[in-house]
């Protein structure tokens, strides 16, 4: 039923609320209870006049008995209905379904009980990611194994130690000065080892953004520049050093690179050029690749590095390697490649390494709360080698889109469904899965 629609059953939830008669209400509005029964019940349309003098005598604007609850609000309830679905049991669907088309009703009658549902889905939503964000990092991130390794090591050689000069009996002096040396150092070793790794836990439980790579800290400098480089738009390079730049210098080499790369086609590709093809065609890099003469893994690139502007389409951006490690990723609300270990291997990403040169086009459905779904192209193409002995080298380039930004409609059929990594995705019949997602239900026995 159209928001419009509602208007009389706002009209009766208000004078509900307001504690008044409905012959009373007619009355002060100059007309039959019967006529007034008529409109709450939504079977006289209403406007004009009597609107005006109806929501007077409830004490409210004529848009709230118009338009009911904000849009906002409506729009979160709809998707955590939504999220309800998605997240349940097979089995047990039909019990948590929520009514859906009495979404309005539920809001104009109990307004904060709603607002809390949305506040409680939008909780729900970021702690999913900071789930995400890490699982990837304690299970993949090298330097928490490195830190526990030498926690544990540390631990083992203080228990021999230990052990020694409490099994062997009586010890020369000299070596039990040494032994005691041993345990004292040892013991130093392992508190400041473990202080160290708990600061970092502590630091990986409050921030995403602890950096441990140096290809995490470039990744985290193009992230405080919303991963565009203006610099480039007018023939210059940006500073990789000084305040606000890399730290370490094999950072400042990979950024080099990336930069390098950036500039090269920022001059093939001039910001003007682009956003006439974007207005003309949309954000497609075939579009762009055709009409700069440029290949498509150019274009993605490109259009991934656009400044960002308020009617923007907004555009995430994944490489990968022959071998399937992540070299650059840009997220998106919604679609966040994981920083460690091995992503969906049902992304287009990947397909794509299996048939190089090809360009690969799917709407993909992220798992989340909500379901998100992208507007995925993807292609693998060789890079450039330096020498006719030099291996060939293949890299993989995925550009990802909000589809609700776009003017596309597919078909469900179309609709592949992928995830982050198994660790946290909730597909349960997925062809995909290497290991058991953490956040799915066992299965019951019998």
């Amino acid at each position: 039923m159209p928001r419009s629609a509602l208007t009389g059953t706002r009209i009766r939830e208000r004078r509900t609320l307001e504690g008044l008669k409905q012959a009373d209400l007619a009355r002060t509005v100059g007309i039959s209870p019967a006529y007034l029964n008529l409109i709450e019940h939504n079977r006289r349309r209403i406007g004009g006049k009597l609107l005006v003098d109806l929501a007077r005598a409830l004490g409210v604007e004529p848009s709230v008995l118009t338009e009911g609850a904000d849009v906002p609000l409506m729009e979160g309830l709809q998707d955590a209905a939504g999220n309800g679905l998605a997240s349940a049991r097979p089995g047990r669907r039909a019990a948590v379904e929520p009514e859906a088309e009495r979404a309005e009703e539920f809001a104009g009658r109990f307004p904060g009980w709603a607002a809390l549902v949305v506040a409680q889905r939008d909780r729900i939503t970021a702690l999913e990611r900071r789930i995400e964000a890490l699982n990837d990092r304690l299970a993949h991130d090298p330097f928490l194994s490195d830190s526990l390794h030498e926690v544990l090591s540390t631990v083992t050689a203080i228990r021999s130690t230990a052990g020694i000069l409490n099994g062997m009996g009586e010890i020369d002096r000299d070596w039990q000065a040494r032994f005691h040396r041993n345990l004292y150092e040892d013991s130093q070793r392992l508190a400041q080892g473990s202080q160290a790794l708990v600061s970092y836990l502590d630091s990986v439980g409050q921030s995403e953004d602890t950096l441990s790579s140096p290809l995490e800290e470039v990744e985290a400098w193009l992230a405080a520049r919303d991963f565009a480089l203006p610099e480039l738009e007018r023939g210059m390079m940006p500073e990789l050093t000084g305040e606000g730049g890399l730290r370490s210098a094999p950072a400042r080499q990979l950024a080099r690179k990336w930069v390098l790369r950036a500039r090269a086609e920022a001059e093939k590709m001039p910001l003007s050029m682009v956003e006439e093809l974007i207005a003309e065609h949309g954000p497609d890099p075939a579009a762009l690749a055709q009409g700069a003469g440029v290949d498509l893994a150019a274009a993605m690139r490109r259009l991934a590095s656009l400044p960002a502007f308020e009617n923007r389409v907004p555009t995430g951006l994944a490489i990968c390697d022959g071998s399937g490690a992540l070299t650059y990723r840009k997220p998106l609300d919604g679609f966040a490649p994981p920083r460690f270990g091995a992503a969906c291997p049902l992304w287009p990403l990947y397909q794509a390494l299996l048939r190089p040169m090809v360009p690969i086009r799917r709407v993909v459905e992220q798992q989340g709360q909500p379901a998100r779904r992208f507007l995925a192209y993807a292609i693998a193409q060789p890079q450039r080698a330096e020498s006719f002995e030099a291996p060939e080298v293949v890299e993989a380039t995925m550009l990802f889109i909000p589809l609700e930004r776009l003017d596309i409609t597919p078909r469900e059929a179309e609709v592949l469904g992928v995830g982050t990594s198994c660790r946290v995705c909730a597909r349960m019949n997925c062809p995909a899965r290497r290991e058991p997602s953490m956040i799915l239900e066992e299965p019951e026995e019998g």
